[in-house]
């Protein structure tokens, strides 16, 4: 009888946490449907008395939030595919290659951990401009070509690969090249999927250093747009929440729709060390 009371008991603490959680986004959504003044009347309503369009309409038309967006999804999937592309690699390199430094390298890139990505800016925006990549979308780019964080994610599931698998391709002929997109790549789809998460979240949601790097309005991201919008409108609760559904929605779908495969690259990958 114990069992089921506490199996029962913790479902409920779980579905309460759940509650709370949700709940503030469910109330952003609500009030980005209200006419202007709706939401800030007390005590708040909790739905729209009649729900309409208009927000999102004067986003759309008025302060042209497409092309932020739209700079928004290119900047992140272009972080996502050249991280991919280098994260993936140095990690299978330090997993399974055998090169003089090897481990001296990798646990000097970990020191690196601790470093915060604050104190880099300014010397990265320095080195940017002297190579004329300020306010351009390669600027943003250049902090998610390749992470420590991703590094060691994919080095630390690319060593449960057997050696054996490895090795019977390499007395097959096939060279590493073909080793790695042939033979690691698919066994490597779970880490995949949550690198690629990881790093489209990131990019979508960064702020500090968009905010640093673009200055012109025409190359701005989504969240510095609407940063910029929030001064303007500040007693706008319901267009900045509209701005915030915009924000939130494409990545929120992103990771319901990919969370099988991220939790199982982030279980697995700590496995072995």
């Amino acid at each position: 009888m114990r069992r089921p009371l506490a199996f029962l008991g913790v479902n409920l603490v779980l579905a309460l946490a759940a509650l709370l959680t949700l709940f503030p986004l469910a109330w952003m959504v609500s009030a980005s449907f209200m006419v202007p003044g709706e939401a800030s009347t007390y005590p708040p309503p909790m739905l729209p008395r009649a729900a309409t369009l208009a927000n999102y309409r004067l986003l759309f038309a008025e302060h042209g939030i497409v092309r932020q967006a739209a700079n928004s999804l290119l900047i992140s999937l272009l972080a996502t595919g050249l991280s991919l592309l280098f994260n993936l690699s140095a990690g299978y390199a330090f997993a399974k290659l055998r090169f003089a430094g090897r481990d001296r390298v990798f646990r000097l890139l970990l020191g690196a951990l601790v470093i915060p990505a604050q104190v880099t800016m300014m010397p990265l925006f320095l080195m940017l401009k002297e190579m004329g990549l300020v306010n351009s979308y390669a600027g943003a780019l250049v902090p998610w070509l390749a992470s420590v964080f991703g590094i060691y994610l994919v080095r630390q599931y690319a060593l449960t690969i057997p050696d054996e698998l490895l090795e019977a391709a390499r007395i097959d002929g096939a060279g590493e090249l073909r080793i790695f997109t042939l033979v690691v790549l698919p066994l490597l789809k779970p880490v995949v999927v949550t690198l690629a998460v990881l790093t489209f979240l990131g990019s979508w949601n960064d702020f500090m250093w968009p905010l640093i790097v673009l200055t012109d309005h025409d190359v701005q991201t989504l969240p510095v747009a609407l940063a910029a919008l929030s001064r303007e409108h500040v007693q706008d609760v319901e267009l900045m929440m509209a701005g915030a559904v915009i924000t939130v929605l494409p990545v929120l779908l992103l990771f319901l729709a990919l969370q099988r495969y991220y939790m199982q690259g982030l279980l697995v990958g700590s496995v072995k060390g």
